[in-house]
């Protein structure tokens, strides 16, 4: 089927202009769909060359509604248009729903790997998808990490999607079938999106839906929720006790036997990480991928921006973005990883703070602490024993923890916030960036 044929005379609404829904309606209009759009922002209607339709209008005679995944559509409360798609019957859909529709219509047989999880599923989609490319295989990564996944470009028959996905996407799937899928980790998150707990689980587990025998599920064991989950068809990873795939003693092995010491994947420090690369393992050689192309992509693997980069030395101290943590169990990865730290922490708090952190607070020399809820933090730290100053601003934080982290023998100042970051900037991103643009800065500076 020609690419703009493939939702030829289909009518798709696309609400949320933003970096998703904006890519989508454009993919959407390439495969020749008819398009109606809306974002509760009128500059965003604006500008968008497609016509705009309120949801007050309606859906009905809609195909599907595609709601970009950070819009609810249940809770905490309802957008209005996803009350009028289901008032219309209208489907709620993901766009990765419609990129393995669009595949399968174009006739390719393209098959899909899918990761998700609390935490880590960034740094395994990406060390999949290096891994394949590396081998030279045909593979294109996206979904919940970069690309939007329908605006993906099309596959082969040989080629291989790597998606990550989030909850907010895996409960909008109504075809989307994983040739190949992982459930990481499980800590409490978006409960306000999920209601509880058990409505996070199973919105994560939704990745297994209309997988067949001939699939493969893998489980993290690292953590006992998931480790619950597993049954004994799954496959089951860790990075530090004895499973399908785990890492002993620094190396990382199979039933095959060793595979490569983790010391020589640079990019991917701590046990946490070991498990990442012991997921992407056992999906890598699902997929047919040779042992030493396997091994090979995790050697070479760069790492990604915002999860325990390092991107400044100075005088010795490692400054090191791990922004990417935007809840304490993500945090406690990245503290686990060093002795002795100066810790950067921050912003918009979520639900129990960093209580859990507290084995780890003997590893910091010192908590600088910024945003919004720097005080409901400070209490944490005060109560624990953990000296701590409230920064307010990474600008303030940083050439505190230039003077502070020689004066305290800590040889790493470590941003990993265990909050969001929306209270100071538009995204974990632009708060990362923003900490290692001050770091470089302070090289050129005298102490």
């Amino acid at each position: 089927m020609k690419e703009g044929a493939v939702f030829a005379g289909e009518r798709y609404a696309v609400v949320g202009l933003g970096r998703n829904g904006l890519p989508v309606a454009h993919a959407l209009a390439a495969m020749g769909a008819e398009l109606a759009v809306w974002d509760d922002r009128p500059d965003a209607r604006a500008t968008a060359p497609f016509p705009a339709r309120d949801p007050a209008d309606g859906y009905r005679g809609f195909t599907a509604l595609v709601l970009s995944p950070g819009i609810p559509h249940r809770l905490p409360a309802p957008h209005p248009a996803a009350m009028a798609a289901l008032e219309a019957g209208v489907p709620i859909l993901s766009d990765a729903d419609l990129l393995f529709q669009a595949t399968r219509r174009r006739g390719s047989r393209a098959r899909f790997a899918g990761i998700t999880g609390t935490n880590g599923k960034s740094t395994t989609t990406a060390l999949l998808h290096h891994m394949l490319v590396s081998a030279g295989w045909d593979s294109a990564a996206g979904g919940n990490l970069g690309t939007p996944a329908l605006a993906l470009p099309p596959l082969g028959d040989a080629g291989v999607y790597v998606l990550e996905m989030s909850s907010y996407m895996l409960e909008r799937l109504a075809t989307l079938r994983f040739d190949a899928a992982a459930l990481l980790n499980l800590s409490p998150d978006h409960l306000d999106r999920h209601g509880d707990m058990a409505g996070y689980v199973a919105a994560k587990r939704h990745i297994f839906d209309r997988q067949t025998g001939l699939d493969t599920s893998v489980f993290g064991i690292d953590d006992p929720a998931t480790a619950a989950l597993a049954g004994p068809e799954d496959i089951t990873v860790s990075g530090h006790q004895l499973a399908d795939v785990w890492c002993d003693d620094g190396v990382l092995r199979d039933e095959h036997g060793p595979l490569l010491g983790m010391a020589e994947a640079r990019a991917l420090p701590g046990a946490h990480n070991a498990q990442n690369a012991a997921a992407a393992v056992a999906l890598a050689t699902a997929l047919g991928l040779p042992r030493g192309a396997v091994a090979g992509g995790i050697r070479t693997f760069p790492g990604l921006p915002h999860r325990q980069q390092l991107v400044a030395t100075i005088d010795g101290v490692a400054w090191v973005n791990d922004s990417k943590a935007t809840n304490a169990d993500a945090a406690a990865r990245a503290l686990a990883c060093y002795d002795r730290v100066i810790w950067i922490a921050g912003g918009q708090s979520k639900a129990g703070g960093i209580e859990a952190l507290r084995p780890l607070f003997p590893r910091v020399a010192h908590a600088l602490l910024v945003g919004a809820d720097a005080p409901i933090l400070a209490a944490t730290l005060s109560d624990a024993g953990t000296p701590y100053s409230v920064a307010g601003t990474l600008d303030v934080a940083i050439p505190e923890a230039r003077r502070l982290a020689p004066a305290l023998e800590a040889p790493v100042v470590l941003l990993s916030p265990a909050c969001a970051s929306f209270d100071q900037f538009a995204g974990f991103e632009a708060r990362g960036d923003r900490f290692a643009a001050l770091a470089r800065a302070a090289i050129r500076e005298p102490a």
